[in-house]
């Protein structure tokens, strides 16, 4: 029997909090090579502006093995459709065995906000109460609640290119987060806020890195291509750099590869992984005046602990509807 969990299973059985937490110990995992992690099979559909991604992981302690299929199709957005969608399969580590089939949309941006969460802990200064976000869709949602989680924010700031997109973003945010919500301006955003995310589609830099104050840290998600980047080489020159996975940054992270090409900087440039500051072996922020920049592609630990995650909730409350496939 295969366990079919929806989107709406997920929303009832991960929170933010429990998921930060599983994702720490997948990047735990990986610093101690508990972990498996092959770099992802891809294949871009350019005349459709699309994009798919097979992500298999394998975390040995936790005992999860699970593959994700993801795609990224830009033009969704005209079709009143998400930009990413996903589907986790996940399999029994001891016999290969199929154990669930489950949406994989939510659980990518659940895992992703949590990934920006444990950055956050590491590296946004204790004091940090204003939150900017360039981009308003699914990401952006979960990016904000992650912040609430590592932070104690009390005002969040976003912008779109699509200003009403935006608007409903703040509308809805204020309502289940409690907290001021507003749309505003790029500069206006990078010169209020604390912690800076983008989540957005661009292949050019969202904001003048002049912009950017001491203290401030930042969070880059939205690109995973090396031609494409959202920060520009101002922003990086002057951070300290930390990245999900050193290898991965180097093939699929453009804000990483542009400027390394352009011998604006080096790879000793990139201060850390995450597992390292995760494990203790490197400091993360280490004064309130320096600027810190987290760096993340995606990585299939993040689906396989959020997906693991999901699969035992669900069994211990009965969540989901089981399946016979090989009938």
């Amino acid at each position: 029997m295969v366990l079919m969990l929806s989107r709406s299973d997920l929303e009832k059985l991960l929170n933010m909090k429990d998921v930060m937490e599983y994702v720490e110990t997948a990047f735990l995992e990986l610093q101690s090579g508990t972990a498996i992690l092959p770099m992802r099979a891809t294949i871009t559909l350019a005349e459709k502006h699309g994009w798919i991604g097979i992500m298999p992981a394998y975390l040995g302690r936790m005992g999860s093995l699970s593959t994700k299929i993801v795609t990224v199709f830009e033009k969704n957005l005209e079709k009143n459709m998400p930009t990413i969608m996903a589907t986790i399969i996940l399999n029994d580590s001891e016999t290969g065995a199929p154990l669930a089939i489950m949406d994989g949309t939510l659980v990518t941006a659940m895992r992703t906000g949590a990934v920006c969460g444990v950055a956050t802990k590491y590296l946004a200064r204790k004091d940090s109460k204003i939150i900017g976000i360039f981009g308003a869709g699914v990401q952006a949602r979960t990016q904000l609640m992650a912040m609430c989680v590592a932070r104690d924010i009390k005002r969040a700031l976003v912008h779109d290119i699509v200003k009403e997109r935006a608007e409903s973003f703040a509308s809805e945010m204020s309502e289940v987060l409690r907290i001021p919500v507003e749309a505003c301006e790029p500069r206006e955003l990078v010169v209020q806020s604390d912690i800076i995310v983008t989540a957005t589609t661009s292949k050019i830099p969202v904001f003048n890195g002049n912009w950017v104050k001491p203290g401030t840290h930042l969070n880059l998600i939205g690109s995973f291509k090396p031609d494409v980047r959202e920060v520009d080489e101002t922003v990086i020159k002057k951070a300290k750099i930390v990245v999900d996975q050193k290898s991965a940054a180097l093939e699929e992270a453009g804000d990483i590869i542009i400027p390394l090409k352009a011998g604006i900087i080096t790879e000793k440039d990139i201060y850390a992984e995450l597992g390292e500051l995760a494990a203790g072996l490197k400091p993360g922020r280490t004064s309130d005046s320096e600027i810190t920049l987290f760096k993340s592609v995606g990585l299939g630990i993040q689906d396989c602990a959020a997906a693991w995650l999901a699969y035992t909730r669900a069994k211990e409350k009965g969540v989901g509807i089981e399946v016979e496939l090989f009938r």
